[in-house]
């Protein structure tokens, strides 16, 4: 019996410490994968869209006060995947399908930033977004050529890209919308592009 309740004490010990360990490894149980922890801080933290410079598929170069006082929804690619890059850009298209005409250029812009500037020069770019009717202008496709800068904007934002050798990336996907302060305000489920239009439309309906 004595020998019973020592093993069921060791058990409930077992579990409190195991939940104890959780709460505190996982932000109060707020954050169990590494990438919802990653969300939870860009959440928490709000990162300032940094100084830097774009090229975009026309050629033109330009920093990210070019969209000061829109929103601007966001996707990190590179088009040689053949895999998730596809399916972001066509939910992505999907989003900005939804988004009323009214908005359009005027409150929010659309911008696809590939993290594989090398191979994604203009011509590239262009040719891509023909694959998405994006029309340069209200949806941009652009990429940011120098190395440290582009590394600054994936680290401030919890985009992980790493090269697998054979020229493709492992990376994480989603719709980041930044305010019209610069700051980044929403980070979305790529897979659920309703919900990211609904939400979008939302916030624009409110200014």
């Amino acid at each position: 019996m004595k020998e019973n309740w020592h093993n069921t004490a060791a058990t409930i010990l077992v579990i409190i410490f195991g939940v104890l360990f959780l709460y505190a490894t996982t932000d109060g149980f707020r954050a169990f994968t590494e990438e919802s922890a990653r969300v939870l801080r860009l959440y928490e933290e709000k990162p300032q869209f940094p100084l830097l410079e774009l090229e975009d598929s026309k050629g033109r170069t330009y920093s990210f006060s070019e969209f000061e006082g829109k929103y601007v929804m966001l996707t990190f690619i590179y088009t040689a995947c053949t895999d998730v890059c596809p399916k972001l850009e066509l939910n992505l298209a999907q989003v900005y399908d939804q988004i009323p005409s009214k908005y359009m250029g005027k409150d929010v812009v659309f911008l696809s930033i590939s993290f594989d500037p090398e191979r994604d020069d203009v011509k590239t770019l262009e040719k891509y977004q023909q694959s998405f009717d994006s029309d340069g202008e209200t949806w941009r496709m652009a990429r940011i050529q120098d190395e440290q800068e582009l590394e600054q904007l994936l680290d401030q934002f919890g985009v992980i890209v790493i090269p697998d050798g054979t020229g493709n990336f492992s990376h994480n996907s989603a719709f980041y919308l930044v305010d019209p302060k610069g700051k980044l305000v929403e980070v979305l489920d790529y897979k659920e592009p309703n919900a990211a239009a609904a939400l979008l439309t939302a916030r624009l309906a409110e200014r």
